[in-house]
């Protein structure tokens, strides 16, 4: 995070460029579309718009929201990690069983809990758990449409078909992760999923 001391605001966040011909673009949309980081180097003698931009301060309020999550990081985490562990244990029975599968995570990788999901054997079965779950009033969700297939590149798209993709797109369910849940909030989440696939322990 850098401090922007004209403003006395802060800003958040952090943008990678491995092309210079890119580096000065983006200061400029990270800038409102203006040239206004030239105009304080005092590359210029005035500042105005020169392309396209957006702001990306966060307000007073989420900052003290985000200072306040920053200040409790490792709690949040530590009970983040718990309930995907507690996730992993009591759904891998199933996945050994080959009724489902579950998140990998290989020896090089860490894992900061900030999903769990599931993955179906077919869209049809995603479907029907999402609603059966929803009957037992859990929210789960299906995860992002390949990117190939979304509405605004599916025309633009001129590749190989994407199995793996599509695969994903059609089958993963995203369950209920979040600081609040509790581990009988978990169980009851277990067992409603146990109960769709009839499977007792």
């Amino acid at each position: 995070m850098t401090p922007t001391t004209r403003e006395g605001l802060w800003e958040g966040g952090m943008l990678v460029i491995n092309d210079e011909q890119f580096r000065k673009r983006a200061e400029i949309i990270r800038e409102k579309g203006t040239n206004r980081s030239a105009f304080f180097r005092g590359e210029i003698d005035k500042y105005g718009w020169v392309d396209i931009g957006s702001s990306f301060l966060p307000s007073e309020i989420i900052a003290a929201y985000l200072y306040a999550q920053i200040e409790n990081l490792s709690r949040i985490q530590a009970k983040r990690k718990l309930l995907w562990e507690l996730y992993h244990q009591a759904l891998k029975p199933l996945e050994e069983r080959g009724i489902i599968k579950l998140p990998y995570i290989p020896n090089y990788a860490t894992n900061n809990a900030h999903i769990y999901y599931l993955v179906c054997k077919s869209l049809q079965e995603r479907q029907q758990l999402i609603e059966h779950l929803k009957q037992d009033d859990i929210y789960a969700v299906f995860h992002y449409l390949s990117l190939h297939k979304s509405p605004f590149y599916m025309d633009q798209y001129e590749g190989k078909e994407l199995p793996n993709a599509d695969y994903f797109t059609d089958c993963l369910v995203r369950l209920p992760m979040y600081y609040e849940l509790s581990e009988a909030g978990l169980e009851k989440i277990v067992h409603s999923i146990r109960k769709f696939f009839k499977v007792d322990n």
